[in-house]
Parts: structure tokens; C-alpha cells; sequence
């Protein structure tokens, strides 16, 4: 039953290592576009959000009358 020796400093060391790594991924997902890119992004939002708006119902109001 003898298992292997993990030195816990190098183990904590390496977990926030990874975990550093991840967040840096996010934000270069999140912050690392171009003007162009945000922009793109930007107006086909705007065009998803007014198709949707398109084909919405409008009910009248109960407590208005």
C-alpha cells in the first residue's frame, strides 16, 4: 500500500497554474477581438433581436380596463 509521494507547494502551485491559464483563455475569448470582430457581433445581435421582436404578439393590458 505505498502510494506515491506528491509534493502539495508543486501541486498547489501547478492547480493555480491552470486555473490562471483558464481565466486567460476566457478573457482572450471575451476582450481579444477586433474592432471589426465586436462590431460583427454587435449588429447581428441587434438583427437576432429585432427578428424576434418581429414576431411578437401583443396582448391587450387586463388591469388597463
Amino acid at each position: 500500500m505505498s502510494g506515491d509521494v506528491v509534493n502539495l507547494r508543486q501541486f498547489r502551485k501547478q492547480k493555480a497554474r491552470s486555473e490562471k491559464e483558464a481565466k486567460a483563455e476566457q478573457n482572450r475569448a471575451a476582450f481579444g477581438r477586433t474592432k471589426a470582430e465586436k462590431t460583427l457581433t454587435r449588429a447581428l445581435n441587434e438583427k437576432a433581436q429585432k427578428t424576434l421582436d418581429q414576431g411578437r404578439l401583443e396582448r391587450p393590458d387586463e388591469d388597463k380596463g
